[in-house]
């Protein structure tokens, strides 16, 4: 399994009409391939839509994306308020969670890291030994590492009911030392970079 992550850039106060010219489109194109979740952002980098698209493998999605615009049902008409576009491909870690439909919001967190090169692994092994305690305290969305596109990106989603309740969680969790994952000097964090965004769940996202 795989997941295409699109990230748009939308020009400013634009967010609505780029909305509104993609909801009479997608019940055609999901005939060909699950929409398994789609988010704006609310906090971080702003004017942002993240679409997630589920597919068997690259060949799959390749022959999807073919089909779709050969039918003349996809892309929507939105060129004219789009900034920037960005695809990745991501691989879920094998203690992620399905990203199946779910109502855990309204917010969700979406955190990415970069990672030393040839990190990816040292990152999954630490997560998957301390990860049970912290899924105690919030629920977790998906954990993905970048096949296609930017290398090296850890990406990490958490679903909250409040910015109060996450940061309530955030604090539970560094002061009874559940999270982050500890490191030692013989063993330092591969993370290079952090980043981390709010996100609110579009009308149509199976996650909600």
């Amino acid at each position: 399994m795989i997941y295409e992550f699109r990230t748009y850039t939308i020009r400013p106060r634009m967010m609505g009409e780029f909305i509104k010219r993609w909801e009479p489109l997608l019940p055609k194109r999901l005939e060909y391939s699950r929409l398994a979740a789609m988010w704006t952002t609310e906090i971080g980098p702003l004017n942002q839509v993240i679409h997630v698209w589920e597919y068997k493998d690259a060949l799959e999605r390749a022959q999807v994306r073919e089909a779709v615009v050969k039918a003349g049902i996809w892309p929507p008409p939105t060129t004219d308020l789009i900034e920037d576009m960005k695809s990745e491909i991501m691989i879920p870690q094998p203690f992620s969670p399905p990203l199946a439909p779910s109502n855990h919001g309204p917010y969700f967190e979406m955190r990415r890291y970069t990672l030393k090169p040839g990190g990816t692994a040292q990152m999954a092994e630490n997560w998957g030994k301390h990860l049970p305690a912290r899924l105690k305290l919030s629920p977790l969305i998906g954990v993905f590492a970048s096949d296609i596109g930017p290398l090296n990106q850890w990406v990490h989603i958490w679903a909250y009911k409040s910015l109060d309740e996450r940061v309530a969680v955030r604090k539970k969790a560094m002061d009874e030392g559940i999270w982050p994952p500890p490191s030692t000097p013989d063993k330092p964090s591969p993370t290079l970079k952090q980043e981390t965004a709010i996100l609110l769940a579009t009308k149509f996202s199976p996650v909600q």
